[in-house]
Parts: C-alpha cells; structure tokens; sequence
C-alpha cells in the first residue's frame, strides 16, 4: 500500500514513543506530536462588559489555555484543512 505521507502524520522525528495527551472534542488519547494545538485565550469578565471597561482604559487579564485535537476533530471543527495532494507535496 503506497505511503501517504513521509511523516508518518507525525512531528516526532526518530524520538520514540510520544506521551499522548487528550483531545478537547472527543476525549481520544493522541500522540503529542500528531495532535493539533491551539491557544485559546478566555477571561473572567463577560466580553459586552469588557469592551466597555476597555474603551474606559482598564486593562482586563486574560487566562491562555492549550487546546488539544485529534486529527478528526480538527477537520470536523473547521481547524485544519484538508490540502490535495500537490499541496501537501509542494
């Protein structure tokens, strides 16, 4: 059967086994280096109130969370592309 990708779908290089971490829209156990990760900012104040609170000068801190996908979550929820074959090539 013909390799779809040198990688493997994988970034780990020739480290070994990666530690698996959980996917944040169906709970998979996925590799870390196959996993797709995103930054996600949130705050404690309601976003209509902040923009006020902004406009006014305040500075409003925000918490950055990690978020995990696997492959298929990622598709699903519009995250990642799927490129044809030239492009994944190019």
């Amino acid at each position: 059967m013909p390799k779809k990708r040198k990688s493997g779908g994988r970034s780990g290089g020739k480290r070994g086994r990666a530690s698996g971490v959980q996917c944040h829209g169906c709970g998979k156990i996925v590799p870390s280096d196959k996993a797709k990760k995103f930054s996600v900012y949130s705050s404690a104040v309601d976003y209509r109130l902040a923009k006020e609170l902004r406009d006014e000068g305040t500075i409003i801190p925000r918490q950055k969370k990690i978020v995990y996908y696997c492959i298929s979550c990622s598709v699903h929820k519009g995250r990642t592309n799927i490129r044809s074959k030239d492009d994944r090539r190019g």
